[in-house]
């Protein structure tokens, strides 16, 4: 007995069969897509298309059990499709740029390209023979030239139509990594990789202007209603964040210009104590008074940085200057605050402490006064702590006083137009894309600086721009970027005149590689273009994208910008990449994400190695919805192993079917239980799911130990139905149960099992009879039998009368169609 599955050394072997599978899968290249990469004018696949993407992953070493969880949800949604009919699309690819790479070469000694290509061929055996059902022809790696060279076709025509600038602009800079960090990489003002404190700086860097689309990423998500999680498209509403209010104009003493804030809530004007402006903007230095510039500097060097949330709400710096309010002409300090973002609306923010909880929180910590001009109802702000957020009416707004929000808002920007100090104005929260990144493992930014003619952009033809592969430093002792010190590299002719310049020496951000994938898979070897038109024709928009909920603000919304830009420029012909989105929970191990540090980390190698690749896919489809974590602590793979062992003995002891249909009951449940499992996948409750399917496996083995045996033809007709849904979830096992059944393999090619309709329906169902709450009867009923008919059939049962005993009926309870009560007077009397 093997103690590791608990099967028999000529019984069910879980690590035995994946050679045998993955070698034959690979032979019979099942999984490939009919008319993949097609030359122009072939017929185009008749089938209808499903195109199922997982996010790509990471080559950070072997694959971990995060990976198995969500490559399952996307194999089985895969696999079911392609049962189904349809000409199927699994692809896979590699995100194969970024620091983490570049920090783990720096560690060992190597170059990045080493490190990564090697983690790529180890996860590329583990996805096999983890039973994933990806179309190999697929493959691609962004670090590739041949595909970083579209990174940067793709960058030009953005910078081409104004979509690409550059600019100075505060960013987090991790001084020991060396590069800057995006707000979401920053924890508590410290790199979430090596624990330092980060650095606010301002650096020039180049941008992609996302912000020019943020009505449409809000008006195109009525796209994804229907295919997308609402708590998604939730978080990206929140994060476009459109506002509505009016920008007003503060004259500031000693200025020309005027000091322009945004408000959503012009009707709280009267209530504004201070003003605020970004403490990591250039609107600060010009504010700044010179008798104040040290102690700006020194606060400088507080701020933590990260993302606008973590921001801190109390601490702050006057700059030494005034402004004036519009409407009353009372003076107004104007302060440094790090709460205030730089990127949003102007940059700074007009405090009003008595109806914003940042702003009091702001406001009582620098000891400025907390003034209400909104009735609300509540309790002061200045005593509670708490702002009076709430609607109300104008109180202490002289002409305005009595009015509600909405007219309040109205009345006072028509007064602020009026007096030229103010307009309506829409606003958003979202940021132009920084897409620098001052790294040796990304793609080259392709701009040449010349001192005569600016930014160049390089020649389409004279892409990619390559990485140098030696003369450079990863972490040059300067500061610079890595590829700074690749002086052979810098040093080139400009394209424009033909005079000395540099090239720039950024590299692009990894979301910009990620932005666009998708739409290559269908042909990676076109060389004519970023992807082929008549594989995007056939294949796009994705169908189904499974990945991770922590990119619902980041990857999904800087890939339907993209979209939506290849879409303006005629090279696509929709607007939105992903039709329907799943995403995962996050696999834990009790109640804490896994880690080293904690040490709770599983290993999925390990897991595979002790209960083979079939029962860890279970385990992870069964533990719960999809979207859910899986606390593996909580779950049991060796039960999946007895499961899968009793699925394999049951097809081990079938033999060919007898003529006939066989059994009607046993046929009705098959059926009931297809239909049942079909509608399950449909709606992603995988979990469930497979329930059904362990539902079926304990109906037919019921059926033959209970006389019909292996012959009956029933159940027989079960066992393949169970078999070819099992292939979804437990595709080894599924096809070493579908040769023991005697079939040509693979069952990939052997379709999904339809429900006979005419066997859902039930013709009878069991009532339950009892006389004084004892079972005396079981009568079949049809199942929409009424209440009077139900009654009366029951008091015809010969048992029922024999068990009164002629005694009189006092009471008959009736539930139709499963339970029908009768009360003797006897029984009622006591």
């Amino acid at each position: 007995m093997d103690a590791r599955t608990g099967t028999g050394r000529d019984g069910y072997d879980p690590l035995g069969i994946v050679d045998k599978w993955v070698e034959r899968w690979r032979r019979l290249r099942v999984f490939e897509a009919g008319g993949l990469a097609a030359p122009a004018g072939q017929a185009v696949e008749a089938r209808p298309r499903s195109y199922v993407v997982g996010m790509y992953p990471y080559p950070s070493g072997d694959l971990h059990m995060g990976h198995a969880e969500a490559y399952s949800i996307t194999d089985v949604l895969a696999r079911f499709a392609r049962l189904r009919g349809r000409n199927t699309l699994c692809p896979i690819g590699w995100d194969s740029f970024g620091l983490p790479a570049e920090n783990a070469a720096l560690k060992r000694d190597l170059d990045p390209r080493d490190w990564t290509y090697a983690n790529i061929a180890v996860q590329a055996e583990s996805f096999a023979r983890l039973g994933v059902s990806f179309d190999w022809r697929t493959r691609l790696h962004t670090s590739d030239p041949e595909y970083y060279r579209w990174n940067q076709w793709l960058f030009l025509r953005l910078f081409e139509n104004d979509l690409a600038h550059r600019a100075s602009a505060p960013v987090n800079w991790c001084p020991v990594d060396r590069t800057v960090l995006a707000n979401e990489q920053v924890l508590g003002g410290r790199c979430e990789r090596c624990g330092t404190r980060v650095q606010v700086q301002h650096r020039t860097q180049w941008f992609f202007r996302t912000t020019r689309y943020a009505q449409r990423l809000l008006d195109d998500m009525a796209q994804l209603e229907d295919g997308w999680p609402a708590h998604v498209l939730a978080m990206q509403r929140h994060w476009i964040g459109r506002s509505e209010g009016a920008e007003i104009a503060f004259a500031v003493e000693g200025r020309d210009e005027p000091l322009r804030v945004f408000s959503s809530r012009p009707d709280t004007l009267f209530g504004a104590t201070f003003l605020a402006v970004a403490a990591d903007a250039p609107l600060a230095d010009e504010l700044c008074a010179d008798s104040r510039r040290e102690a700006l500097a020194a606060y400088r060097d507080e701020l933590t940085g990260g993302s606008d949330a973590g921001r801190r709400a109390t601490s702050g710096v006057e700059l030494g200057c005034s402004a004036v309010h519009p409407m009353t002409g009372a003076r107004l300090p104007v302060y440094a605050a790090e709460y205030v973002v730089a990127g949003y609306g102007t940059g700074a923010v007009m405090g009003v402490p008595g109806h914003d909880q940042r702003d009091l929180d702001f406001a009582l910590a620098m000891g400025l006064p907390v003034v209400v001009v909104v009735d609300t109802g509540g309790a002061d702000p200045a005593t509670s702590g708490t702002a009076a957020d709430g609607d109300g009416v104008l109180v202490s707004s002289p002409g305005f006083d009595g009015l509600a929000r909405d007219a309040a808002i109205r009345a006072v920007t028509a007064e602020l137009e009026r007096r030229g100090a103010g307009a309506a104005a829409v606003r958003y929260r979202l940021r132009d894309w920084l897409v620098s990144r001052q790294r040796y493992w990304g793609t080259p930014i392709p701009i040449v600086h010349c001192p005569a003619c600016g930014a160049v952009p390089v020649p389409d033809d004279q892409l990619p721009v390559r990485l140098p592969e030696t003369g450079y430093e990863l972490r040059p002792d300067d500061g610079a970027a890595p590829l700074a010190s690749a002086t052979a590299w810098v040093s080139v002719d400009c394209p424009a005149c033909g005079g000395a310049a540099r090239r720039d020496t950024d590299t692009m951000d990894t979301f910009v590689d990620s932005s666009w994938y998708f739409l290559r898979y269908p042909n990676p070897r076109y060389a004519d273009g970023p992807f082929d038109p008549a594989g995007v024709a056939r294949w796009l928009p994705v169908d189904e994208y499974v990945g991770g909920v922590e990119h619902a603000t980041g990857h999904l919304i800087y890939a339907r910008f993209v979209t939506k830009v290849l879409h303006d420029l005629g090279l696509l012909p929709f607007t939105e990449p992903f039709t329907r989105l799943t995403n995962q929970g996050q696999v834990v191990m009790a109640g804490r994400a896994m880690s080293k540090s904690l040490g709770n980390l599983v290993s999925l190698a390990e897991q595979l190695a002790a209960h083979g690749p079939d029962a860890v896919r279970v385990t992870m489809l069964f533990a719960g919805p999809p979207e859910e974590d899986l606390d593996w602590a909580d779950v049991s793979p060796a039960g999946a192993v007895k499961w899968l062992a009793r699925v394999w003995r049951l097809c081990a002891d079938l033999g060919p079917a007898a003529p006939g249909t066989g059994d009607p009951a046993v046929r009705r449940r098959v059926h009931r239980l297809v239909a049942e499992t079909t509608t399950l996948v449909e709606g992603k409750r995988l979990n469930v799911a497979v329930a059904r399917l362990m539902e079926l496996t304990s109906a037919l083995r019921t059926a033959v130990d209970r006389g019909h045996g292996p012959a009956d033809p029933a159940v027989r007709e079960g066992a393949d139905a169970l078999v070819r849904m099992l292939s979804c979830v437990a595709p080894f096992t599924a096809e070493e149960c579908w040769e023991r059944l005697g079939h040509a393999p693979s069952v990939v090619q052997h379709g999904w099992p339809e429900a006979d309709e005419a066997l859902l329906t039930e013709e009878s169902v069991t009532c339950v009879v009892q006389v004084g709450g004892k079972v005396r009867d079981r009568i079949p009923v049809p199942p929409g039998i009424g209440e009077a008919e139900l009654r009366a059939a029951a008091l015809r049962s010969d048992r029922v009368r024999a068990a009164l005993d002629g005694a009189s009926v006092a009471q008959v309870v009736v539930r139709p169609p499963g339970l029908v009560n009768v009360v003797p007077a006897r029984s009622a009397r006591r």
